[in-house]
């Protein structure tokens, strides 16, 4: 007997659980693109993802996910050539790396493992001994989804001013935006990259880059930029097509527009409140259940682990076989294991990541790990008791405040 029958629920970490208040903006008629609402609704989304990214600079979107975000990153700011270095602290920034690669940058890439944050200090020795400005911008990543690690981006910008060097700090925060605190402004990035399946609770298909003056000028030194991916058209469009390069995303615009209206309407501090109460509640069913068994998360340091998606061992192929049981017999769909291969595991058959990132709530979160600890129990998984009691205590206290 299956118990999946009913509403299924997708615990990824993006792209997320799309509201119905989203879905239902996007279920009508295409507008017009040439006049009328959907050109005043364009301009209004400007200045209110500025104030989700904590800029009062500059924003672009493109018509992507967040690789085309990459890619419009690095073909404003860096030319073939030049010299980025990477820090990797998982999958996502290995990958822009890659990205710029391709374009013919060079990438110097200081490597932090699966399962720690970056190394500031390596980070600063390395700057400081470059000292003819061979690098042209550092990579960093505020959430990697792969690992659930969160860096602390305002402590890299105090590494780069402790170096004297004057990089550029591009940071992705695709999974983080609307999810974990970030202040763009305030914490010295030149330019960050974001997208909006993940915090912004729409379908996939629209990017967006947030850059300083300090980045403008860097595009504008460039000798050649591509019409699609420079950023100049888009930034000072006097028609709709040329925020675009071409036909808008008219159905994702109606969705982001009422996605960032419900993030206004409950503030962007409540937000980030919310999603740390409900990581809180996900590590607290999880430190509970690997008291007696094999469960562990990826990042041991609660202050180093993302408030948007959790990352945990259980021991190959214990996390595939959960995986699958709770999406066949629950209605449940888990993360899988991305970039934990290792010899003894290598199709990362013992990972799984559990997504809690935008349109989430107790009850959503509590019947995720309910789920969770029905698998455990019928795969005999060894584990420990109280998970869920652990997280209702934890959610209940949050409300107290």
């Amino acid at each position: 007997m299956s118990l999946s029958q009913g509403r299924s629920y997708l615990a990824i970490p993006g792209p997320s659980v799309m509201p119905e208040r989203v879905l239902r903006a996007m279920h009508q008629s295409c507008p017009n693109i040439y006049e009328g609402e959907l050109i005043e609704l364009t301009h209004s989304l400007i200045p209110d993802l500025k104030h989700v990214a904590g800029t009062s600079g500059h924003a672009a979107i493109y018509i992507a996910n967040g690789h085309g975000a990459w890619e419009a990153a690095v073909s404003n700011v860096l030319a073939a050539g030049d010299t980025v270095l990477v820090l990797a602290t998982g999958r996502f920034c290995e990958g822009w790396g890659e990205m710029a690669q391709a374009l013919g940058v060079t990438v110097e890439t200081l490597d932090f493992g699966n399962c720690a944050t970056i190394d500031l200090a390596q980070v600063e020795a390395h700057l400081a001994a470059d000292r003819t400005g061979r690098i042209k911008a550092v990579m960093a990543v505020q959430v990697d989804t792969s690992t659930s690690v969160l860096n602390d981006i305002a402590a890299l910008r105090r590494s780069l001013d402790a170096a004297g060097h004057g990089a550029l700090l591009m940071v992705d925060c695709i999974a983080s935006l609307g999810c974990d605190k970030f202040l763009m402004d305030e914490w010295g990035v030149d330019l960050m990259v974001s997208a909006c399946q993940k915090g912004l609770m729409t379908p996939p298909g629209i990017s967006f880059v947030f850059f300083s003056d300090k980045a403008a000028a860097a595009r504008n030194a460039m000798t050649r930029v591509s019409s699609y991916w420079d950023w100049n058209t888009r930034i000072n469009a006097d028609y709709l097509y040329q925020y675009f390069c071409g036909t808008a995303p008219t159905q994702h615009l109606l969705g982001l527009r009422e996605a960032l209206d419900m993030i206004l309407e409950e503030e962007l501090r409540n937000v980030w409140a919310r999603h740390e109460a409900i990581a809180r509640a996900v590590w607290a069913a999880c430190d509970a259940w690997g008291k007696g068994g094999p469960l562990a998360m990826n990042i041991a340091d609660p202050a180093l682990r993302s408030h948007a998606v959790t990352a945990l061992s259980i021991g190959a192929p214990n996390g595939l076989n959960l995986r699958r049981w709770t999406e066949h017999q629950a209605g449940l769909t888990l993360g899988i294991g991305l970039n934990m291969a290792t010899d003894d595991d290598p199709n990362a058959d013992g990972f799984f990541r559990i997504g809690h990132m935008g349109h989430v709530n107790a009850q959503m979160i509590m019947g995720t790990l309910g789920a969770i600890q029905s698998g455990l129990m019928a795969l005999d998984i060894p584990h420990g008791e109280g998970g869920l009691e652990a997280a209702a205590r934890v959610l209940a206290e949050a409300t107290r405040g």
